[in-house]
C-alpha cells in the first residue's frame, strides 16, 4: 500500500498543470475514491484538494518569480479561470499577490512534496476483530463540532453537560446492541484535518422501532465493522488509536473505510480511574485485492 500511495503522489506531481482525476488516484492505490480521500487526509493532516492546491501554487510561484510567462498564462496553466482567481489563491498561500511577488522577489511559502514511509516500532500490537452487523440506529443528542486531535474537545464536553440527567436516562434505556451503553458517534462532514467539522452524537446503539421525537437519530445500514480495543490515559490513548488505525492498520489490511459513523465506547478502568478501556468501531468494507 505504501508503494501505491507514493505512486499516487507521483501521479499528482505529473498532473499539477492539468486536470486531476481522483478516480485515477483510487485506481493506482486499488481503493475507492472515498477511502483514498479519507486515508490521505488522515495521513497528511489535510484534505487531498488542499494539498493539490498548495502544490500547484508552490510550483506556479517558481514561474512567477522567474519572470515569464505572463501571470495570466500561469493562471490558466494551473487551472484558474481568470487572473483574479489566481491572484486570490496565490495570496491565500503566499501572503502576497503574484504581481507583487514578481516585482519585489518576495519571500514565498512552499508546500513540500509528500511521500509515505513505514516506521517500524514493534512495541505495540493492535487488538481488533471484524463484526458483521444488521442495520441499527444511533439515538441520542447531536451537535456539530470541530475536530480536535489532542486533548479534550471543549465543545463536546459542553454538549454532554447540557443534556439533562432525565434525558440521558431515557437515552441509556434504548441501548439494545453491541457496543452497549452510552457511546460517542462521529460523522465527518468536510474533511479529516484538525478544525474540520463533524456531527457528534452522545448516544446509544439501538434497534428500537419508536424513538422519542426530542432525540436525534442516525440510521446505519447493515455492514462490516472493524472493532479496535485499547487501554490507556484518557483521552490521549484513544486519540492515538484513531491515528494508528489510519496510519498502520488500514494500509496493512484488506479493508477500506466506508461511509458511516465511527463509534467509540469508553469506560473507566477498574484498576486505575485515570485510564480508560475503549472500543472503537470503524465502518469498513473488504477490498477486492490483498
Amino acid at each position: 500500500m505504501l508503494d501505491r500511495l507514493n505512486q499516487a503522489m507521483e501521479h499528482i506531481e505529473a498532473h499539477l498543470d492539468r486536470h486531476l482525476e481522483v478516480s485515477e488516484l483510487a485506481r493506482i492505490t486499488v481503493t475507492s475514491e472515498y477511502h483514498f480521500r479519507r486515508l490521505f487526509s488522515s495521513l497528511a493532516g489535510m484534505p487531498l484538494s488542499e494539498y493539490v492546491r498548495r502544490r500547484r501554487l508552490t510550483v506556479a510561484a517558481a514561474e512567477v518569480l522567474a519572470g515569464e510567462p505572463t501571470l495570466l498564462e500561469i493562471a490558466v496553466r494551473y487551472g484558474y479561470t481568470s487572473g483574479e482567481a489566481f491572484a486570490r489563491a496565490f495570496r491565500a498561500v503566499h501572503g502576497v499577490g503574484p504581481g507583487e511577488a514578481r516585482r519585489s522577489g518576495a519571500t514565498l511559502n512552499a508546500q513540500p512534496r509528500l511521500s509515505f514511509r513505514l516506521t517500524v516500532e514493534g512495541n505495540s500490537t493492535m487488538r481488533y476483530r471484524i463484526v458483521e452487523k444488521e442495520a441499527f440506529k444511533v439515538v441520542g443528542r447531536k451537535v456539530r463540532v470541530p475536530i480536535i486531535y489532542e486533548g479534550v474537545n471543549p465543545r463536546i464536553a459542553e454538549h454532554i453537560r447540557s443534556i439533562p440527567a432525565e434525558t440521558m436516562l431515557r437515552i441509556a434505556g434504548l441501548s439494545d446492541q453491541d457496543p452497549e451503553g452510552v457511546v460517542s458517534a462521529t460523522v465527518r462532514l468536510d474533511g479529516f484535518e484538525e478544525g474540520s467539522e463533524v456531527d457528534y452524537y452522545h448516544a446509544v446503539v439501538s434497534t428500537a422501532a419508536e424513538v422519542p421525537e426530542d432525540l436525534d437519530v442516525l440510521d446505519c445500514p447493515a455492514g462490516t465493522w472493524a472493532v479496535f480495543e485499547n487501554s490507556g490515559p484518557f483521552p490521549e490513548a484513544l486519540q492515538r488509536m484513531w491515528g494508528d488505525v489510519a496510519a498502520q492498520w488500514m494500509p496493512s489490511n484488506p479493508y477500506e473505510y466506508r461511509p458511516g459513523p465511527e463509534i467509540l465506547r469508553t469506560r473507566a478502568s477498574r484498576e486505575d480511574p485515570a485510564r480508560s478501556d475503549a472500543q472503537l468501531w470503524v465502518p469498513v468494507t473488504r477490498t477486492t485485492t490483498g
